[in-house]
């Protein structure tokens, strides 16, 4: 069976965004390198998967004046499963980011934060 083996984002800072990533989910730091338009990346992730974290040569100013979820090909929100979604909320909340959009419902608990580049993950628990 095929399966989701990464996705690519743009990133203001590859490094930061790793080392949230890191921190809160326990991932690690798969690769880092150089990347297509003189830009680097960061693969951060786990055994079978990861995220490619890329910027460009001199970054990535945010000028986000848009939702995904309304434009045609946008990446909506990238979820992550949890064991222990009490303990992640808090280390999220520890690290400043506001909680949203919490949810108890077949088959999991859930909620969703956005991070300094304006990606939405949604942390869920399937228990």
């Amino acid at each position: 069976m095929a399966h989701l083996e990464h996705v690519n984002v743009t990133v203001v800072d590859p490094d930061a965004s790793a080392a949230m990533l890191i921190d809160l989910f326990g991932w690690h730091r798969r690769w880092s390198g150089g990347a297509i338009g003189a830009g680097r990346s960061v693969h951060v992730g786990g055994e079978g998967f990861y995220l490619a974290l890329y910027t460009g040569p001199d970054g990535v100013p945010l000028e986000a004046a848009h939702t995904s979820y309304r434009e045609k090909a946008g990446l909506n929100h990238i979820g992550v499963v949890v064991d222990d979604l009490d303990r992640v909320e808090a280390a999220v909340k520890a690290k400043g980011y506001n909680t949203h959009s919490h949810a108890d419902y077949e088959p999991g608990h859930r909620f969703y934060f956005c991070e300094e580049n304006g990606i939405e993950i949604e942390v869920v628990s399937y228990d």
